[in-house]
């Protein structure tokens, strides 16, 4: 397997996301996220309504050393967050157009020190459409986030120690959490599908829309993928 770019950094915001899997760490915080990501999101849980590890993304990003992240100190604002996340699109695009890019790749940017964690979910809700396009994922994460899980509506996968928003490959598996938009669903069905003709694929993403509460729902569409394993 080739050997990971080690870091990786921001034309905009001179950030770096540096390879969680470098010889070289050269921030402690680095090693801590790595060691919770090991312990919780590769492992089973209780309470999320099946079996297997809570975020078996992150267990097969582990597997081939495909994490980067970065730390932001100072308490950011919606501005500040949508440069990184612009410098987060452009690297995923890098990533995956120089390597294969069906491999879990994923860019985490923790903001250490934010106090208003709805900076992460109006940047999110802004920018989510441009990474699903082109058949990658965004996603909010930051302590005390209540958002359902696909299995269990009182588990919160997304409740995490730090601040995050976190960019990364689309799964087959991420259905559910396209469905409230036809565009996501295409997209969806373009990165996964890509054979059907695309008029197919439009009506496809048209029948299956839920315009209901994306959120609140989550949980029942959970049998839209069945047990299927994520890839």
């Amino acid at each position: 397997m080739t050997t990971p770019t080690t870091t990786l950094t921001g034309a905009r915001s001179g950030a770096e996301w540096l390879n969680l899997f470098a010889p070289e760490r050269p921030d402690p915080r680095a090693a801590r996220l790595t060691q919770w990501s090991r312990e919780y999101l590769t492992q089973p849980h209780d309470d999320l309504g099946r079996p297997g590890a809570v975020c078996p993304f992150i267990s097969q990003a582990i597997a081939k050393c495909l994490l980067w992240a970065t730390f932001v100190d100072g308490d950011v604002g919606v501005p500040t967050l949508d440069v990184l996340v612009d410098d987060m699109y452009d690297q995923f695009v890098h990533l995956t157009t120089t390597s294969d890019w069906k491999r879990p790749h994923a860019l985490i940017t923790v903001l250490a020190e934010l106090s208003d964690h709805t900076v992460i979910d109006e940047v999110h809700a802004a920018r989510k459409t441009q990474f699903v396009e082109h058949g990658f994922m965004l996603g909010q994460f930051y302590p005390g986030c209540s958002h359902p899980g696909l299995w269990n509506h009182d588990f919160h996968p997304l409740d995490t120690p730090w601040p995050m928003i976190v960019a990364r490959n689309m799964m087959t598996t991420d259905l559910p959490f396209l469905i409230a938009r036809p565009d996501w669903l295409r997209a969806y069905f373009k990165t996964f599908a890509p054979a059907l003709p695309t008029a197919l694929r439009r009506r496809l993403a048209d029948d299956l829309c839920d315009h209901g509460d994306a959120i609140a729902d989550i949980t029942a569409n959970h049998a839209l993928i069945g047990s299927e394993y994520a890839r």
